[in-house]
């Protein structure tokens, strides 16, 4: 098991990655002058399933969580993260890491930020979500499905043998974005949206309005709420996240020097016994 400061580390530079590219695409295709600029809803959606199979393997060592909903579920559905104190690390990493990469997006963007042509909406829109039609109830439930999805389905892929490591991850946050992220830019992850806001809030950026305080709870609230709308059953050993598992240095695979696929186990096969005569 790695230290509760290995997962720390671990988790911030794996959610620093996926916001990173992720808030990258959104600035790519929203901001004034990009090169991407208005690329469309369903770039976006690749370039946040793209960071998300990025990030899978920087934070592999930590079983790559990235989104306190799946720590709160792993908690919820039995499984020992080490304690505390690796709890801690876990929403801690997470939190940090996505403030820190919504920095590093404004920061390779800031001209085009700083643009008079870039609407203070579309600014906001790069570090966190919101909602085409403002109606709470509405968009709460969305956020919920949304995440009940995610969760589900992940756990779906810790059972299954699979080749595909993150990439099946990440093409799941691309069908999500394509089928349920129009009603609120499908946050499913309270870390992706609050962290970025407040960096927001934060940064000096010219002519950015307000941070939409009054929608923020619902990215916070609804992930969690969806974890548990899909009640899995408690998994025997580690729950595969992505790649890895759950438990804090179950990642490493000694045997192939690389991180385990889903529902994949990383100890050798045992040769077959031949029958004596």
């Amino acid at each position: 098991m790695i230290g509760a400061g290995q997962v720390f580390l671990s988790e911030l530079m794996g959610t620093g990655m996926l916001i990173l590219l992720g808030c990258g695409v959104v600035a790519n295709v929203a901001l004034a002058r990009s090169k991407g600029f208005n690329g469309g809803f369903l770039m976006i959606n690749f370039g946040w399933g793209l960071a998300v199979f990025a990030a899978v393997y920087v934070a592999y060592e930590s079983g790559a969580h990235l989104n306190p909903a799946v720590t709160v579920g792993l908690l919820a559905a039995g499984q020992s993260l080490g304690g505390a104190a690796h709890v801690l690390a876990y929403l801690g990493g997470q939190f940090l890491g996505a403030f820190v990469g919504a920095v590093l997006a404004w920061a390779a963007y800031r001209d085009h930020f700083d643009d008079p042509e870039s609407d203070p909406g579309a600014k906001l829109a790069v570090f966190s979500t919101g909602p085409a039609i403002a109606r709470r109830v509405s968009n709460l439930m969305t956020e919920f499905i949304a995440t009940f999805v995610l969760i589900f389905v992940v756990v779906a892929f810790g059972k299954t043998p699979s080749g595909l490591g993150p990439l099946a991850v990440a093409l799941l946050v691309v069908g999500i974005g394509a089928s349920l992220g129009g009603p609120t830019g499908y946050a499913i992850n309270p870390a992706r949206d609050l962290s970025p806001r407040i960096a927001h809030a934060l940064l000096p950026i010219r002519n950015k309005g307000g941070s939409n305080w009054s929608y923020a709870w619902i990215p916070v609230l609804a992930p969690p709420g969806g974890r548990h709308g899909s009640r899995p059953p408690r998994p025997r050993g580690g729950l595969r996240v992505g790649v890895v598992t759950s438990r804090p240095g179950a990642a490493r695979a000694k045997d192939t020097g690389g991180p385990p696929t889903p529902g994949t186990d990383a100890a050798p096969l045992k040769r077959p016994r031949t029958a004596r005569p």
